[in-house]
């Protein structure tokens, strides 16, 4: 075997472990999470202690006496509905900068870009103060509409690309076939953008569950939302370190099965276009 052979198995290895030991650091805090969430009493306050006999207290605890159902059914009403309009809405949009030319194209689409740079906090409290004259607070229709305005732009910036991708003398063969424009979008272009439509709605769905500080100006007891109720454990007596960890566990594992399930979707839709 040749130096230079040796030398490039070397780097490979060498990157194979750098790779591992930085999914190891991205994983350990939820890996930590999982444990705390299984031990009882004191053996919580003490980070030493590795091994020991689990216990589901923590999501009993959470289960009939937090109503985390209650806030699971919230979070689920909230992201279909968001997830359903901003591919709705954001998808037709999107067709239109795909498709037409209208003045000042590129300067409106980076304008709906730049909706969703800014920071939730910057909108929080314009957000709270209208929903307080309007009488929304506390709702899920004040939750899906702020959800919407930063899930759309998104959703059209993305679905854009996907459009774009696709070739413009199909339309034209269906429109000489006598279909209308409407016609054309809904059989024509929607069946040919569906990964495109599947990698959109993904996010959407995964940035709604895990929205934070939108849910928690604007709900306070009717409408919250799963990962505010982290804030339910914190008090003047201290954290309810295995309560807060067992409602961490159980936000994450439906954003995570829902991944795995939809992985081979989302691939397909990134890479949508690429070979043309």
């Amino acid at each position: 075997m040749s130096l230079v052979n040796i030398k490039s198995i070397m780097i490979n290895n060498l990157f194979r472990l750098l790779i591992i030991l930085v999914c190891a650091l991205c994983a350990f805090p939820l890996f930590w999470m999982l444990i705390v969430s299984l031990k009882s009493g004191v053996l919580i306050l003490d980070p030493s202690v590795w091994f020991f006999t689990p216990t589901l207290e923590n999501y009993q605890d959470a289960f009939f006496y937090r109503n985390i159902l209650d806030y699971i059914k919230n979070s689920f009403i909230v992201v279909v509905i968001t997830t359903f309009f901003s591919i709705l809405i954001g998808g037709m949009a999107a067709y239109g900068f795909a498709r037409f030319n209208f003045k000042k194209r590129e300067d409106t689409a980076f304008w709906i870009l730049s909706l969703r740079m800014l920071p939730p906090l910057a909108t929080v409290i314009p957000f709270f103060v209208m929903a307080h004259l309007l009488k929304v607070l506390d709702t899920h229709i004040v939750l899906i509409i702020c959800y919407m305005l930063f899930n759309i732009p998104f959703t059209i910036w993305m679905m854009r690309g996907f459009f774009e991708e696709i070739p413009e003398e199909i339309e034209e063969a269906a429109f000489i076939d006598g279909c209308s424009r409407f016609q054309v979008f809904i059989k024509i272009v929607l069946p040919l953008a569906i990964p495109g439509l599947i990698a959109t709605g993904i996010f959407c769905i995964i940035n709604s569950w895990n929205e934070f500080v939108f849910a928690l100006f604007l709900t306070s007891s009717d409408a919250i939302t799963l990962p505010t109720t982290v804030t339910l454990f914190l008090s003047i007596s201290g954290v309810a370190w295995g309560e807060m960890s067992a409602v961490g566990v159980i936000t994450v594992i439906p954003v995570l099965i829902f991944a795995m399930l939809v992985q081979k979707y989302m691939i397909r839709g990134l890479t949508f276009g690429g070979v043309k």
